[in-house]
């Protein structure tokens, strides 16, 4: 089993926050694709790194799908389209193998 973690930004380049459909649209595709999903959005999280010199920072909502098997193919294309939407250079979507107790 996988756990399948997306990190979406809150606000676009611009500081402008994405709006809340744009959310519900992932939340329904994923939903429809893996049977269910976890989002965490009402406490966004804080990510910080070093860009050229300086700190950069971006709060960040994440959704969870789990899965037997992971598809490169449609994660690629799929993660190549929310950064599309979300006009980002990269978006984040990682697998852990996860272990059911």
């Amino acid at each position: 089993m996988h756990l399948v973690q997306i990190l979406l930004p809150v606000a676009d380049n611009a500081g402008r926050r994405f709006d809340k459909a744009v959310y519900g649209r992932v939340r329904g595709e994923l939903a429809e694709r893996f049977g269910g999903i976890t989002s965490f959005t009402r406490a966004p999280a804080e990510g910080v790194w070093k860009e050229g010199g300086h700190t950069a920072h971006d709060d960040i909502v994440v959704f969870e799908v789990m899965t037997r098997e992971i598809d490169h193919g449609w994660w690629e294309r799929y993660r190549a389209e929310l950064e599309r939407r979300f006009d980002q250079e990269t978006i984040v979507v990682r697998a852990i193998r996860v272990e059911m107790l």
